[in-house]
C-alpha cells in the first residue's frame, strides 16, 4: 500500500486505497470530477473505494460533516470515472481528480447536501484548482462525462454555491416557459443537429446525427442537472437551448 501525506489542508487524514496507477501519456490533471458516492452508509462506500476487489477509488472523499479523506494522491491515475469522454477525451481519469461526495444519491435517500460538506468541499476544490490551474468549465460532474451511465452528483448538488466562490462555472438558466419550442426522443430535424453540435461544442460526447435519440436524451438530462436543475427532464425546451448557448458565450467557445 502507497503510503504518502496528504496534499490538502483540509484532508484531515490520508485513508490509502490501492487503486491506482500511473496518469497515461504523461497526463497532469487539468479537470476536476465530481461524484456522489450513491450508497446508504459514507463509511461502507470509503471502505469500497479503498478495498482492492472493488477495483474503483477517488483522490479524495468528503463526508456530510466536512471530514474530508485523501485516499490516492494527486500525482497517481484513481479510477472515478470509467467509461466516459470530454471533449474527445476518453481517458478522462487520466486527466482528472476525482472527489467522492457522501450522498445516498437518487437510488436511495437522495438529499441536499448539507452546507457544512459543501463548505469543505469548496476550500478543497479551491486549492485543487490553484494547484493545477484547472480551468472553471472543467470542473464537472460524474454524469457530464459519463451522461448514459450516471446521475451524479445530481440536481441538489449546489454548482452555484460552489460557483460563487470561485468553483466551476454557473450562469442563471433562463426561467422555463411552458410555450416555446421544444426538442424530445424521437425528433428529428436541422434543429436537432444544432443542439447536438452546441452540446458538443461544450465538451459533451455526442454526435450531431440530426435526430434525437436516446443518447442526445441522456446528455440533455446531464446538462438540466448541472446547469437548469429546476426542471430535469430531458426535454431540449427553449430554457435549457438558450443556457447552453448563454455558456457557450461566457466561456468564450465558438457555436455558428
Amino acid at each position: 500500500m502507497l503510503k504518502f501525506t496528504a496534499e490538502s489542508s483540509v484532508a484531515a487524514e490520508v485513508v490509502p486505497s490501492p487503486n491506482h496507477n500511473e496518469r497515461r501519456d504523461g497526463r497532469k490533471p487539468d479537470m476536476l470530477v465530481l461524484h456522489y458516492t450513491g450508497m446508504l452508509s459514507a463509511q461502507m462506500a470509503l471502505e469500497k473505494l479503498c478495498s482492492g476487489k472493488s477495483e474503483v477509488s477517488a483522490h479524495y472523499f468528503v463526508f456530510e460533516d466536512g471530514h474530508i479523506v485523501q485516499s490516492v494522491p494527486e500525482a497517481r491515475r484513481a479510477w472515478h470515472a470509467g467509461v466516459s469522454s470530454w471533449h474527445g477525451e476518453t481517458d478522462i481519469n487520466s486527466s482528472s481528480i476525482g472527489i467522492e461526495i457522501a450522498n445516498p444519491g437518487h437510488d436511495h435517500d437522495y438529499r441536499d447536501f448539507p452546507k457544512r460538506q459543501i463548505a469543505a468541499l469548496t476550500t478543497l476544490c479551491r486549492g485543487i484548482l490553484t494547484r493545477h490551474h484547472i480551468p472553471p468549465e472543467r470542473v464537472l460532474g460524474h454524469s457530464d462525462v459519463a451522461p448514459s451511465r450516471k446521475r451524479d452528483p445530481g440536481e441538489k448538488f449546489p454548482w452555484r454555491t460552489l460557483a460563487d466562490s470561485g468553483v466551476g462555472t454557473w450562469l442563471a438558466p433562463t426561467p422555463i416557459r411552458e410555450d416555446g419550442p421544444r426538442l424530445g426522443l424521437g425528433d428529428e430535424s436541422e434543429d436537432v443537429a444544432k443542439l447536438q453540435k452546441a452540446l458538443i461544442d461544450y465538451g459533451y460526447g455526442i454526435e450531431a446525427t440530426g435526430i434525437f435519440d436516446p443518447l442526445t436524451q441522456d446528455v440533455v438530462l446531464a446538462f438540466q442537472r448541472h446547469f437548469r436543475p429546476a426542471l430535469v427532464d430531458g426535454i431540449a425546451d427553449e430554457s435549457t437551448v438558450t443556457t447552453l448557448h448563454a455558456l457557450l458565450k461566457a466561456t468564450r467557445k465558438a457555436y455558428a
